[in-house]
This record gives C-alpha cells, structure tokens and sequence, in this order.
C-alpha cells in the first residue's frame, strides 16, 4: 500500500528538531530572564502576548482569519486552563532546576499518559508499558535523590507536575483535534492564557533594561515557533515516530546549562535519564504497534 502524499518521515523529523530546539532556546532564555529579575507572570505574559500577532500572520499563510474561527469556545476555556497551570509548572521547574533536570523530568510526560490513559480512557495496559512507567520513576528517584537535596525538591515537584499536565493536555487536544486544526487550538490558547495572567500584570510588572526586553521578546518568538514547527511535524509524520526527536532537548539544555550558567548535569542525572528516555521510548514503540494492530484488525498479544 502506498504511503499517503503527506507521509514525508524525514522531513516530520527535521520539523521536530528544529521545534524542540526552539522550546529548549526558550527555557534557557527563560532562565535568563528570571535570573535578572523578570517575575514568572511577566514572562509567561510575553510567550502568549507575542504568539497571537505571529499566529495570526501564520494563518494569513494558511488561508486567512477565517481558520481560527471555532464552535468550541468552552473546549478551548478548558485547554487553556490546563495549559495555563501547567506553563506555571514548567516555566516554575525551569526556574528552579539546572536546565538538564528540569529537561529530563519533562520527558515523564508519557508516564503520566499511560497512568492518566488508564484512569480517563480505561484503556487496557499491559506489562511492556507498565514495567517502562516503573523504570521511568526508577531514574525520576536517582535524579531527585529525595533526602539527599542534590537538586530543589520544590522544583523536581513542579517539573512533576508540569510533565503531569502536558500528559493531562494532550488528551484533552486529541479531542479538540477531532475538529479543530492546529494553529486555531494554539491560537485561542494563547488568547485564553494572556487574559488569564493580566489580573497578575499589576503587582508583578516593572520596567526593565533594554537587554531583559529583548529575552522576554526572544521567549515569545522561540517558543511560538517551536510550537508551530512541532505541530508542523505531526502533518508529515506520526508522533510515535517523530516523538524520539524530543530527547534532542537534553543536548540543548546540557549546552545552553554550560554556555549560559556554567552548569554541567551531575552523575546521578546522566544515570536517571537514560532509564526515563528508554521508559518514554519503549511506550512509544508499543503505542505504535499497537496503532497498526488495530488498523490491520489483529487483536493485541497480552501484555500490551
């Protein structure tokens, strides 16, 4: 059977690289920015604030305005309060940890959607995907070194937690998808989540020295097109298949952590991450499989 005319795997895996690179540019200059000062609220307003002009010239690209009409205001509300909780989270864990850790404790995401996958979905999970949830909070508990204090125990808890929401938020996007395009559910996102953070403005806002408006417009551009280019690569490849690429961020942060703060990850993170990288990876491969079994009509083998 042919491939479909938008089935283009190297080019879906370039996309994503490129995407990822792109979000971990900003985390860094995300840190930068708080490390002069620059309070959460008001960094969080910049990535959204300027994503709305560039989403909106990105849709004139894609056949006007008109794409980012929606009937589904309240699905977008919901979204939008999770993504907002789970930015704080995230932005909050790359405040607080070097960037290596906060980088690796994001790539539990596909732990947490096995767990959620089975509270929400009900769906059936086996011991292959199972055993990788266990592996994957083996080297969680090597990283944290809970009692130790190698690393910000408030912080490895917020980078928890925002790996918890982006497994949360991509449920909730799957369905939107069923009926929304893309740039429309990043679009009201972004709208819903500035509006979300103005009552904030008032006693978190103050002026800043040229160079800190320059990272905080620096964070808005990275993180709007990184965000495009990661949803541009899903249109040319699977997520199982492109989804690897993620991985490439702890290379970025190892090396924006060493440029920027003179920060190398210690032993403990070069152990933990390893089991949490093959834990995501082994989940993607038997989603995959698992994907084709049932567009071929073959029920899956036990222990799925």
């Amino acid at each position: 059977m042919d491939a479909p005319a938008t089935d283009r795997p190297m080019l879906a895996l370039l996309l994503r690289l490129g995407g990822i690179a792109g979000i971990a540019t900003m985390a860094a200059l995300i840190k930068l920015a708080s490390d002069r000062g620059v309070h959460i609220a008001e960094i969080i307003f910049w990535r959204q604030g300027i994503a709305i002009p560039i989403l909106l010239a990105y849709a004139l690209t894609r056949g006007g305005p008109g794409i980012l009409r929606t009937a589904r205001p309240r699905a977008h509300l919901v979204r939008s309060l999770y993504g907002f909780f789970g930015m704080v989270l995230n932005f909050g864990a790359v405040i607080l940890l070097p960037l290596a850790e906060a980088t690796t404790f994001s790539f539990t995401a596909p732990l947490w959607a096995v767990i959620l996958s089975t509270l929400i979905l009900h769906e059936r999970v086996g011991v292959w995907r199972w055993s990788s949830v266990i592996v994957g909070f083996v080297g969680v508990l090597v990283i944290a070194q809970p009692g130790g204090h190698a690393i910000p125990l408030g912080g490895a808890a917020a980078a928890l937690g925002g790996a918890f929401m982006v497994a949360l938020i991509s449920l909730h996007i799957r369905d939107l998808g069923r009926t929304e395009q893309a740039v429309t559910i990043v679009f009201w996102f972004a709208a819903f989540s500035t509006l979300l953070v103005l009552p904030a403005l008032p006693f978190s806002m103050r002026a800043h020295a040229p160079g800190d408006y320059l990272l905080l417009v620096g964070i808005g551009v990275a993180g709007t097109l990184g965000q495009l280019l990661i949803t541009a690569a899903l249109r040319f490849g699977e997520v199982s298949s492109v989804i690897v690429m993620d991985y490439s961020s702890l290379v970025w942060a190892t090396l924006y952590g060493w440029l920027f703060f003179a920060v190398l990850p210690p032993a403990a993170t070069w152990i933990g991450a390893p089991l949490i990288i093959v834990a995501g990876t082994i989940i993607a491969w038997r989603e995959r499989v698992l994907r084709k079994q049932v567009v071929v009509g073959t029920a899956p083998p036990t222990g799925t």
